[in-house]
């Protein structure tokens, strides 16, 4: 059967009585306990796999590893990114189980609602669509930063108009319209980063135009660590260590979109535990490896990794290309670095629109967000979402205005960190509901290893990085203390507590009970869009990685 009618073809069917797709998702929603509109499963397995993938590699790795080398040195953020890509791990297994299991429209917004109390998945939910919101206009500025690499003179409201209009025309032209265009972005972004961990090592064992070896040279002088803002001793080590932590966080962030997608995805019960079980392979050949390779190519101390900015220039990949007298390269990963951009925006709109729609069909929000076109696009929301991407003017505009934007920017690095400490608290209480219930995980079609011990680790760990993670303001030794960066690093902590018992008493909410809770309406039982396995040793190998 063709994709195009696979896709038209009803997915269940009833012995006695024909009923089309659209009837049995109203009917599905309804069972789940969700208001509105159906969205429709268009998202193939290779989709779901790169845009797994997305979430992984983002500009993080590509610049914002630069300030975090000479913060920590090559150990510390070597140290730092493991640490942190321990927990990105234990977070996608938890998720991953639940996710499988139950591949519902919301993702862990409905899960929430579901295991742990309605307030729960309110104030989870509208953290996770501010988060996305935000971060949208965010990167249309950072795509057009990274387009003035080559014209500065054009004015940058121009080129995020451009962007603009990319990623609001790839989502509403539908989700098979996103799952392919973020198969071919996640491409590019593998081919660029494995093409700079090669080019890295070639240039490590000396196979650059000078034929110099570099090797650990840069381990030894100026050492492993950095004395982090001059202070001394082990201290300033491990504050070097802990700020190339707290950066790693924040580029980790996003890994999570995956479960917003498989209430849209084609058989997820295949899909996304094949996309979770991948995710350490992804972890220690992207970034591990890559950050180890950054370490050995330039020295902590080179005064480039914080004078470069936010094109490929501030790359350290760049910078040990122009150190090693290559040219023509950096024009290229700019290049790359650009579609990853209008990657990131096309998928923080996808996401802030799915998180909206979760919401309405959690009742959470306005009913009128549910609502889907002929094709199940939630129209409503992906508008919502696409003309809050008008802030981004803000920072085109008067520099007070920037400066503002900034602010609200900045707050939603905290938020990505909140989401992954609210899911590992569902899923505690989600494993501990199986367990008393006497539900057998082993029937699910995928099982998170080492719990519950994972998810309390990463808990904790979450919760120590938010506490700490405006730090740096106190430790300054000129005395100047930041107040814009503390207040946007704790502002959405501090709401936690009033938006969730300010719902929690206003609706007279309880905690879902053990005994209570629902382990089965919305798992899909029935196999929808089988795809070919792959065949000979190229597609396995390449199946196996991605």
């Amino acid at each position: 059967m063709s994709d195009d009618l696979a896709d038209k073809a009803p997915k269940f069917v009833d012995a006695e009585k024909q009923v089309d797709a659209h009837t049995v998702g109203v009917q599905e929603m309804t069972e789940v306990g969700l208001q509105g509109e159906p969205l429709e499963r268009k998202l193939k397995s290779r989709h779901i796999q790169m845009i797994s993938i997305g979430g992984v590699i983002g500009t993080g790795l590509f610049l914002g590893t630069a300030t975090a080398l000479a913060a920590g040195g090559p150990l510390g953020l070597l140290l730092g990114y493991a640490t942190m890509g321990s927990i990105t791990y234990s977070v996608m297994i938890c998720l991953g189980e639940m996710i499988s299991h139950l591949p519902i429209p919301g993702g862990h917004i409905s899960l929430a609602s579901r295991f742990v109390d309605p307030a729960f998945s309110f104030m989870l939910g509208w953290n996770y669509w501010y988060n996305w919101t935000i971060v949208l206009p965010a990167e249309l500025n950072a795509a057009a930063v990274l387009i003035s690499y080559w014209n500065d003179s054009i004015n940058p409201a121009v080129w995020i108009t451009v962007t603009l209009i990319v990623a609001v025309a790839i989502n509403f032209t539908g989700t098979r319209a996103y799952g392919e265009t973020e198969f071919w972005f996640a491409i590019i972004k593998v081919l660029t980063i494995t093409g700079l961990i090669i080019l890295g090592i070639v240039l490590t064992a000396g196979g650059g135009p000078e034929g110099h070896s570099i090797g650990f040279q840069y381990w030894r002088n100026p050492g492993p660590f950095t004395q982090y803002l001059g202070i001394g001793g082990s201290t300033g080590r491990f504050l070097g260590y802990w700020a190339c932590l707290i950066k790693a966080a924040f580029s980790y962030i996003g890994t999570e979109i995956v479960a917003i997608a498989a209430g849209e995805a084609k058989n997820p019960k295949k899909t996304i535990p094949k996309a979770i079980k991948r995710v350490y392979i992804r972890i220690l050949l992207f970034y591990i490896l890559g950050v180890f390779i950054i370490g050995l190519l330039v020295a902590s101390n080179d005064p480039k990794l914080e004078s470069n900015g936010s094109t490929a220039a501030g790359s350290p990949f760049v910078i040990a290309i122009s150190n090693a007298g290559i040219k023509g390269l950096p024009g290229l990963i700019n290049a790359c670095l650009l579609t990853s951009a209008w990657s990131a925006a096309s998928s923080d709109l996808y996401t802030s629109s799915r998180a909206l729609y979760g919401l309405a069909a959690n009742g959470n929000a306005p009913k009128i967000f549910t609502r889907v076109n002929s094709w199940g696009l939630p129209y409503v929301a992906v508008g919502v979402g696409a003309a809050f991407a008008l802030l981004s003017y803000m920072s085109a505009g008067t520099a007070k205005a920037g400066e503002v934007f900034g602010w609200f920017a900045n707050m939603t690095s905290v938020c990505g960190l909140i989401t992954w400490g609210g899911i590992f608290w569902v899923y505690i209480r989600f494993y501990n509901g199986v367990k008393r219930q006497g539900v057998d995980r082993n029937t699910f079609t995928f099982r998170a290893p080492l719990q519950p011990y994972l998810s309390y680790y990463g808990l904790i760990f979450t919760c120590i990085i938010l506490f700490f993670n405006g730090w740096s303001v106190f430790v300054h030794i000129d005395g100047h203390f930041d107040h814009a960066t503390f207040w946007t690093s704790y502002i959405p902590i501090i709401l936690l507590p009033f938006t969730y018992f300010g719902y929690r008493f206003a609706h007279k909410v309880k905690t879902v009970k053990y005994d209570d809770m629902d382990f089965f309406s919305g798992s899909r039982d029935t196999e929808e869009d089988e795809e070919d396995e792959p065949r000979g040793f190229i597609q396995k190998a390449w199946a196996a990685i991605m």
